[in-house]
């Protein structure tokens, strides 16, 4: 992939969990305190394999089978480019999060990187939700949730958890060792819902408007 081409997929799913320095619980408490007011800031986190226990893998499948929404999961081809998109910019008129309307154009950019997976929900025949996937690491060691967006009706309805068992199942099958995502650090819903998984903070990320083209949403 040409160098060009990495930097156009950075700015979008802002993937850069690799680049951060390790801290203590004092200075990482210290910064997202003074951060907290920001609209740029997003809370990193991280679920490590070993931490997905066979009874949390239970849980969530168990959850997962008692939800009346029955959802299929599929991967996405270039014909569902623009069902993501729309499902992409109208999630985000319930959102606090930052907000750039994506484009079909941008998002050909993004399926046609080779390390990147989209998968689709559809609900009583209708596309709801999606999950975007990605790669990191010199050995692809980690699993990023680069964006998970669901449908307004759909929302608070248990997909984004179905969605996110998807993108489990998906990472577990290419022997990942961690799995990442970010957060927007006001996105209480979000933010409840990726820690009841099983994941935790590791950093703070501030971003400048550039960066604003693909935020993620959990919900």
């Amino acid at each position: 992939m040409s160098e060009s081409n990495i930097s156009f997929k950075k700015n979008i799913i802002r993937s850069h969990f690799l680049n951060y320095e390790k801290k203590t619980d004092s200075q990482y408490k210290e910064q997202k305190k003074e951060k907290e007011h920001s609209d740029m800031t997003y809370i990193q986190m991280r679920l490590p394999i070993k931490k997905i226990t066979p009874a949390l893998e239970g849980k969530l499948k168990e959850e997962i089978e008692q939800n009346i929404l029955r959802a299929k999961i599929r991967e996405a081809t270039e014909q569902d480019l623009e069902i993501i998109m729309n499902i992409y910019n109208k999630a985000w008129m319930t959102s606090n999060e930052p907000f750039s309307p994506l484009s079909v154009d941008s998002l050909r950019r993004l399926y046609n990187d080779p390390l990147i997976t989209i998968l689709i929900a559809k609900v009583y025949g209708i596309d709801a939700g999606f999950v975007m996937l990605d790669f990191e690491g010199s050995k692809k060691e980690y699993g990023i949730i680069a964006a998970l967006a669901v449908l307004p009706r759909f929302q608070r309805k248990g997909l984004g958890k179905i969605l996110g068992m998807a993108a489990w199942n998906f990472f577990k099958q290419r022997g990942v060792k961690e799995l990442r995502c970010e957060v927007h650090i006001n996105n209480n819903v979000s933010y409840n819902f990726i820690t009841s998984l099983g994941f935790e903070e590791f950093d703070i990320q501030v971003y400048t408007r550039e960066h604003f083209l693909l935020p993620i949403d959990i919900s």
